[in-house]
């Protein structure tokens, strides 16, 4: 019968005593006493009632309920199709569980489910992968040494423990490009620490060549990631530890230490070495200042003596006798000033044989002057 029957709907005509549709009375009864199970049929035809009283015009109007369940339909058609996409996220599409394209945050549409759905990963929290190690805690982790044992350049044996800090580039590669994502990286940056510490002697590993270690290894990840199309961002890659492996890290300081003191003492020479260098500098620089002025005053007192000789020789030329006498006295006053002497007179004593005690006459002179 129709909906808008006033009969009391779904009673039959051969009196089925307001019998329901699956043959028991409008209560649902089953005995006293059981569940009350709702009628059905009064709710839907009070609601067509309610519906009608609405509408204007009474009841009966078919058409005007076909516009109001069509605009439903298409609200729900409507609701069903649009998606929003938050700042922090990517839109994957899936049409029958394949992927087809990849939205942007913002209002967007797709066909409704089951034909397309949509996952919404998030692209913008930055995520970190450990190598070497598991944190268990804020301030735990367990070292994994199967992953931070490797070898240098120089055949030695180091723990390196490391992080990379990346983010989802592109959530459709992310996703179906590669089967599992995380795994690949943890691999491919493993791999590269190694390659990168392989070529690296351990004092550079351990010392100077760690940010360069940092920055090569992100570049290789990266490139490696990108020939995969795995739709990766790595933002870092964070050495968190670098030493010897622990069975001979005592032995490895002792070395360090060496180092250390043989850097400390060579400073200590260099230091003295810029402390005496310049002090030296400065004595050799006066000395040879001395020696030039040794080397001119030299020159000089020949040149004069040279001066003087030409001038005695040119008086001499003119008058030889006096200027021989001269240089006789000049000669016996420059020879016997600085001597002890001894004078006798000639005219005291003739005929006589005079005594000079010398060694008298000269400790004289030398306990009271020269005698004269």
């Amino acid at each position: 019968m129709p909906w808008n029957s006033q009969g009391g709907g779904w009673q039959g005509g051969n009196g089925g005593g307001g019998r329901g549709p699956w043959g028991q009375g409008p209560s649902g009864g089953g005995g006293p006493g059981g569940p009350q199970r709702p009628d059905f049929e009064d709710m839907i035809r009070r609601g067509q009632d309610r519906f009608r009283s609405m509408m204007p015009g009474g009841g009966g109007n078919r058409s005007v309920i076909l516009i109001v369940a069509v605009i439903l339909i298409a609200l729900f058609a409507v609701w069903q199709m649009s998606y929003r996409v938050s700042p922090s996220q990517q839109g994957i599409v899936l049409r029958f569980g394949e992927y087809v394209r990849t939205t942007q945050p913002g209002l967007n549409f797709k066909l409704p489910a089951p034909i397309e759905t949509v996952l919404l990963p998030e692209v913008t929290k930055v995520q970190q992968t450990d190598i070497g190690f598991r944190r268990l805690g804020p301030d735990r982790k367990s070292e994994i040494k199967d992953e931070s044992l490797m070898l240098t350049g120089d055949e030695n044996i180091v723990d390196v423990e490391f992080a990379v800090q990346w983010r989802i580039a592109d959530a459709g590669k992310f996703l179906f490009e590669i089967e599992n994502p995380q795994a690949t990286l943890k691999a491919v940056a493993e791999s590269a620490m190694r390659e990168i510490v392989g070529r690296t002697p351990i004092q550079a590993v351990l010392t100077t060549d760690k940010s360069r270690i940092e920055q090569t290894v992100q570049e290789l990840v990266q490139r490696t990631l990108d020939d995969y199309n795995a739709g990766i961002n790595i933002l870092e890659a964070k050495l968190q530890k670098v030493d010897p492996p622990g069975n001979v890290i005592d032995a490895f300081r002792d070395v360090q230490r060496a180092k250390a003191d043989r850097e400390r003492k060579k400073n200590e020479a260099d230091a003295y070495a810029n402390s005496i260098v310049p002090v030296a500098r400065g004595e050799a620089a006066k000395m040879l200042e001395e020696a030039e002025a040794y080397k001119q005053q030299t020159i000089a007192f020949a040149e004069g003596e040279a001066s003087r000789f030409l001038a005695i020789a040119r008086e001499y030329a003119q008058n030889t006798a006096i200027t021989s006498r001269r240089l006789y006295l000049e000669t016996m006053e420059e020879v016997m000033s600085g001597m002890d002497k001894v004078i006798i007179n000639q005219s005291g004593g003739s005929g006589v044989v005079p005594y000079l005690p010398l060694n008298e006459l000269t400790g004289k002179n030398r306990s009271g002057g020269n005698a004269q």
